[in-house]
């Protein structure tokens, strides 16, 4: 007898409807999976034999054949075991019921227990997309299931429990979902701006960087306070929108790090790889494509710590993704897209010993070692970053200081309201800060007062500044005019854009 169930693949954040087709006929005992499985799925044999027996059913010992169409799409992954398991259940006419409309998701355990599966938030969107009525998922994953508004979760904890409701001797679990609010307790708090000693014109900086979502170099010696300035940075940036939360939730589910405890993501993301990372683990890759970290600081923030120590592959890699704010991967088998809209904030040391220009400490390094150092940061990488700022040696009357600064509350509150002057001004369209302006939002937003075109003129000459840079002390000179509520950009913004820009060649 043939029998149809429905499930869903994940192909980069988006998922697909899979058929699974099982068709058990008379001869000697086989089982067989096809339509391009992976491991993971080919192993589901095993699980679904034991499972099946373990919850009280009979496996057949016949010829059994699953087909997981379409056959020309990837399936991989344990999220087929409980699609699977139905389908040879209803093959056999141990369960008689009608799932053309319903979506099965689930890995089984050996004794017939669903566990945790990846990826459940993009394949609920899209069978509620699909016009499917119920999803079966495990409940461990229901809080996650149930974030997508409209949709029918239906949470089992083992097949056993299943069948008996198929068989309708157990009403249907009830599971009362969450509104997306609630979630708010669940943030932990950031580091605030008002623990950190001196340093004032670098708070500034971040706060202009905030407010419109500008990437950020700073370089000092060792023990300047970089790190802890760049991990401050969240607590200033705007809470996530519930549309932003539900972005970077599915980043999160499809890589397998949501936490158990954490079904919906509300703070923005930190991340901050160490320098000896992989390029598929900055950019994503794999066999079957994962997001890497520049996605998963989607929405967020992505530090780089001793930044020329990155190796200039992987910072040559990072070019396109901060200008188009995604990402794509292509392999044999296709291309996926992962969104890769975040701010980046590197930090560097001067020199290889970290104290090149110190007034106090001596730097040690050999000639030349300085330019070559700083030289592993190109000119175009450079051109991308639209705030470079020098974080020098802290005193001792400046960390003795009792006395508190402002916090980030305060600050949060500026570059809330500079950001929702830019949502307003950019009403209509997908730009949500102006670092993501084009050249047409530029020329159209970005008007320069008639007396400081002088200064803008004389900057580029006396800098060399390429179009790139042209563009990007426009946009940053926009911010700091929109934190001041201006419409128009002065002199004074415009001044402070661009002595954010480097002053030697790196």
């Amino acid at each position: 007898m043939l029998a149809k169930v429905m499930t869903c693949a994940i192909v980069g954040l988006d998922g697909a409807i899979v058929e699974v087709e099982t068709d058990i006929s008379p001869g000697l005992p086989f089982f067989t999976i096809v339509g391009l499985p992976d491991t993971a799925v080919q192993e589901a044999k095993e699980r679904v034999r034991a499972a099946i027996r373990n919850s009280g059913c009979t496996f057949p010992m016949k010829r059994i054949v699953v087909n997981l169409a379409p056959a020309d799409l990837k399936k991989a992954g344990p999220a087929y075991d409980l699609p699977i398991a139905m389908g040879i259940l209803l093959s056999s006419e141990q369960v008689s019921t009608d799932l053309s409309k319903t979506i099965l998701l689930g890995e089984l355990s050996l004794d017939g227990g669903l566990r945790h599966t990846s990826g459940v938030l993009p394949m609920v969107a899209l069978a509620y997309g699909q016009g499917f009525s119920d999803i079966i998922v495990p409940e461990a994953d229901v809080k996650e299931a149930s974030l997508i508004e409209g949709t029918k979760v239906v949470p089992f904890n083992s097949l056993a429990q299943l069948v008996s409701y198929l068989h309708g001797e157990i009403p249907a679990p009830e599971y009362k979902a969450e509104k997306v609010e609630e979630y708010e307790a669940l943030l932990s708090p950031a580091t605030d701006l008002a623990y950190i000693k001196g340093q004032e014109h670098a708070k500034r900086a971040l706060e202009v960087a905030a407010a419109g979502g500008h990437n950020l170099v700073m370089m000092g010696p060792p023990g300047s306070g970089k790190t802890l300035l760049a991990r401050a940075l969240p607590s200033i940036m705007p809470s996530l929108t519930n549309e932003e939360a539900l972005e970077v939730t599915k980043i999160y589910s499809v890589a397998g790090l949501l936490p158990s405890d954490t079904p919906l993501i509300r703070q923005r993301p930190f991340r901050a790889p160490h320098y000896t990372i992989s390029n598929a683990g900055l950019v994503g890759g794999g066999h079957m494509p994962k997001p890497g970290e520049i996605s998963l600081s989607h929405r967020g923030v992505l530090f780089l710590d001793e930044l020329p120590e990155f190796g200039h592959t992987l910072l040559e890699t990072l070019r396109q993704p901060l200008e188009d704010k995604v990402i794509t991967i292509s392999r044999a088998h296709g291309s996926v897209m992962f969104p890769a809209n975040f701010m980046l904030v590197g930090a560097m040391n001067p020199c290889p010993c970290g104290y090149y220009g110190d007034p106090v400490r001596q730097c040690t390094c050999p000639p030349g070692v300085v330019s070559r150092y700083q030289r592993r940061i190109s000119g175009p990488f450079i051109d991308r970053v639209d705030i470079f700022i020098e974080v020098p040696h802290i005193d001792y009357e400046k960390l003795a200081d009792e006395r508190l600064g402002e916090k980030s509350k305060r600050v949060q509150a500026r570059v809330v309201a500079a950001r929702a002057r830019q949502l307003e001004r950019f009403h209509g369209t997908k730009l949500t800060g102006n670092a993501e302006m084009t050249p047409s939002e530029v020329r159209e937003f970005c008007q320069v007062e008639e007396s400081a075109q002088s200064l803008l003129k004389a900057a580029m000459k006396q800098l060399y500044l390429s179009a790139r840079a042209f563009h990007r002390i426009l946009k940053l000179a926009r911010t700091i005019a929109d934190l001041d509520n201006g419409d128009i950009i002065k002199a004074h913004p415009l001044a402070e854009a661009i002595q954010y820009r480097p002053r030697t060649t790196l």
